[in-house]
């Protein structure tokens, strides 16, 4: 059973009255990440996580004690977070749809989540709500921490409001998913290490950028308003880290973001983003956002900005290489550095009826990993607040 605690405000004062006009003043932002895995012909393909992400702190609220994640999905949809800023306190109620899949995390404490029913699917049209936000604009306030390194805090690192929901406070409002749509940009490879992206979709994609990393050294090329289909050439791997992350917040900067929003964005997947392997990035047309994750939040802002990320991860020649050696001779090591996304590259490798040769170590490695996690446990969530911030001291 989870662990029930009370997270205390230090200072909560303001009081929720009545407002005759509650949009004025009243902004809400959001960010999120689309990941999906390339097919040979560029759509996304259906795949599974070699193993499944534990980077949530302990607190966090999970759909069920099913590894529903270890089911096959085009789409994983990860670590969306609200921001809201008012002029004033205010109550606020939000909803939050996924006609397609399932919402699979979140926190705080939602009033209401669509649950994955006996003989259905999980594209069963998820929602999730929040009744009675509180906002407080202003207040000091601690926030949960299990103790742990978990990215999951980096995203309170903004000038938002506090959020008091129930006797839970957070800076945001959490939450991911799993779900099946069609994602618009989709790359292929074409012969002399050329790849091929295509816009499938009737928007443009206004910021796209190509992106890989080969033990530690990086590149990465640029498109902009990508409408029908551009030819790249590989990255030449000469750019260094700033300069990636620098192309990457100006670009979330300009579809609405706030500087310090698009830093905690960056920073919560610095390490996944920007890992071994070669990916694409793009700026998920607002119009796709509000049709595959719709959003209505009451009272209506004044203001929403939703800045979606889509991450499309790519086998490329020199990858798929470099995993067939290792699987040969069984260089765990080298399959491991693969991450979550070695199963789905495996099973396109070994279901493209190469003559790939998988050794008994490399075998056992990935049944090993393969296997669903272990059920959590009855054991307490610990919970500290997190040091308050140094202009709120």
């Amino acid at each position: 059973m989870r662990l029930k605690y009370a997270i205390a405000l230090v200072l909560f004062t303001p009081l929720f009255a009545a407002d005759p006009n509650p949009s004025a003043g009243f902004t809400v932002h959001e960010w999120g990440t689309f990941t999906s895995v390339a097919g040979e012909d560029g759509s996304a393909q259906p795949w599974v996580s070699l193993s499944p992400p534990a980077d949530l702190p302990c607190f966090v609220y999970h759909l069920s004690a099913q590894c529903i994640k270890c089911a096959a999905n085009r789409v994983r949809m990860e670590t969306p977070v609200i921001y809201f800023y008012s002029a004033q306190p205010l109550s606020a109620s939000v909803h939050v749809d996924l006609p397609t899949g399932l919402i699979t995390e979140w926190y705080p404490q939602a009033t209401g989540v669509s649950r994955l029913q006996p003989g259905m699917t999980y594209g069963n049209e998820g929602n999730i709500d929040w009744r009675g936000v509180q906002v407080s604009p202003g207040a000091i306030a601690e926030f949960p921490n299990a103790g742990d390194r978990s990215h999951y805090y980096q995203a309170r690192q903004t000038d938002s409001a506090p959020l008091h929901v129930g006797d839970q406070v957070e800076k945001v409002l959490f939450y991911r998913g799993i779900a099946d749509f069609d994602i618009a940009p989709q790359p292929r490879f074409l012969p002399g290490d050329k790849l091929e992206i295509r816009n499938a979709g009737s928007d443009p994609v206004e910021f796209a950028m190509l992106f890989e990393n080969q033990r530690g050294k990086s590149g990465y090329r640029v498109i902009r308003g990508l409408r029908g289909s551009a030819v790249l050439d590989s990255p030449d791997l000469t750019a260094d880290t700033e300069s990636v992350h620098r192309e990457l917040a100006n670009a979330l900067t300009a579809a609405g973001l706030y500087p310090k929003e698009a830093a905690a964005m960056i920073e919560t997947w610095r390490d996944s983003w920007f890992e071994e392997g070669m990916r694409m990035f793009y700026l998920v047309p607002r119009k796709t956002v509000d049709t595959v994750l719709p959003l209505k939040i009451t009272p209506v802002p004044g203001t929403i900005e939703r800045v979606f990320v889509g991450r499309v991860e790519l086998l490329s020649p020199r990858m798929q290489q470099t995993i067939e050696t290792a699987l040969a001779v069984g260089d765990t090591k080298t399959l491991a550095r693969c991450g979550r996304f070695l199963r789905p590259f495996c099973d396109r490798i070994l279901k493209a009826g190469t003559r790939a040769r998988v050794s008994p170590a490399a075998s056992e490695f990935l049944a090993r990993a393969a296997r669903p996690p272990a059920q959590s446990s009855d054991s307490p969530c610990r919970i500290e607040p997190s040091p308050l911030p140094t202009e709120q001291r």
